[in-house]
């Protein structure tokens, strides 16, 4: 059974699947102010092939992202899964959330003033996250693939991979108390009954956004971390 009809106001359809805007917004569709219209009625204002659109739609409400088991891969496969799945969806995501938050606090923070609160802490999060994505990528995890590979730590600039461990973990604590804040500024991420279509979008992205961070730190701090520092006192016993 299908979840959505053309005859589907676009307001409609974000209400049931807030994710779809990523559609609309590929789509060059203004979902917000123009939510009142029918799907056929913006496509064709477009000039956009409804049922083509339709198809993606569904797609987007219906993916299911599978549980991953990654406690058997290699340190350097989980590195690479890491960088290949959460950093590059926090690449692709950061700029778009912030763009979001940026918007909703414009347009209502004048009426609900912790939108203003809920930019001012992404922002500073979304700046912290892409330096700590730089450093894993550039020093941490380079390492952990040397040492994959049977180098010693008198190997690395840095000395023991546990000094860039422990300040990726000093930075995961500070990520995740921001998180917390701005769940509470958010109602755990609830829309009022008001929202337009774009602050519920933020909503919903910023859910998602929790919801893969937390994970990504946790195949970190509790898989690729600990066996790194393992595997690197192992060489040095030899």
């Amino acid at each position: 059974m299908s979840t959505f009809q053309v005859t589907d106001t676009i307001a409609r359809i974000l209400k049931v699947c807030p994710e779809t805007s990523r559609v609309f917004e590929k789509a060059g569709m203004d979902y917000c102010c123009g939510g009142g219209v029918s799907l056929e009625a913006a496509c064709k204002e477009r000039r956009l092939d409804t049922a083509a659109l339709l198809t993606e739609l569904e797609a987007c409400a219906g993916i299911e992202h599978a549980s991953e088991d990654v406690s058997t891969l290699s340190l350097a496969g989980l590195a690479d899964h890491i960088e290949s799945t959460h950093h590059a969806y926090l690449r692709a995501e950061l700029p778009r959330l912030l763009a979001m938050t940026e918007k909703v606090a414009m347009v209502h923070g004048g009426k609900e003033s912790r939108l203003l609160r809920v930019h001012d802490t992404f922002t500073l999060l979304a700046r912290e996250l892409s330096e700590h994505l730089d450093k894993e990528e550039q020093i941490l995890f380079p390492m952990v693939r040397q040492l994959d590979g049977g180098a010693e730590a008198s190997a690395f600039h840095c000395g023991s991979v546990a000094n860039p461990v422990a300040q990726m973990e000093r930075e995961h604590d500070e990520a995740e108390s921001s998180i917390s804040e701005l769940r509470a500024l958010t109602d755990g991420y609830v829309p009022p009954k008001w929202a337009c279509g774009t602050y519920r979008a933020m909503l919903s992205g910023l859910a998602r956004f929790e919801g893969d961070l937390l994970i990504h730190i946790y195949k970190e701090s509790t898989l690729l971390f600990p066996r790194a520092v393992f595997r690197e006192q192992a060489l040095s016993a030899r």
